[in-house]
């Protein structure tokens, strides 16, 4: 009789490259199904896990596919991501304009 061997959180967050409690997190709200021993210890499924990753990659996989491409899209992410550094720089400027001219 062969017995199936468990995985522990450790082994199922290096296998998915995450945090330990990023584990823990995604079996209590049930997206990886998870068991207890002796109440305390969590172990998991080899099987159950690898369909996990494979759903998760499938998922990351076609969200790479609809993001929009092209220049018009670059440059509403670089706004997108610096707009207070943007909008500080033209602060400064006006400032320090006004103080040159005396206000």
């Amino acid at each position: 009789m062969t017995e199936e061997k468990m995985l522990t959180v450790r082994d199922v967050s290096i296998m998915l490259g995450v945090s330990e409690k990023d584990v823990l997190d995604l079996t209590e709200n049930g997206t990886i199904p998870g068991y207890k021993v002796a109440g305390v210890y969590l172990r998991f499924k080899k099987e159950q896990v690898e369909q996990y990753k494979k759903k998760q990659s499938h998922l990351s996989s076609e969200a790479v596919k609809n993001e929009p491409e092209g220049l018009a899209a670059r440059v509403h992410d670089f706004f997108y991501f610096n707009d207070f550094y943007i909008f500080s720089l033209i602060f400064i400027i006006l400032l320090g304009y006004l103080l040159y001219r005396g206000l």
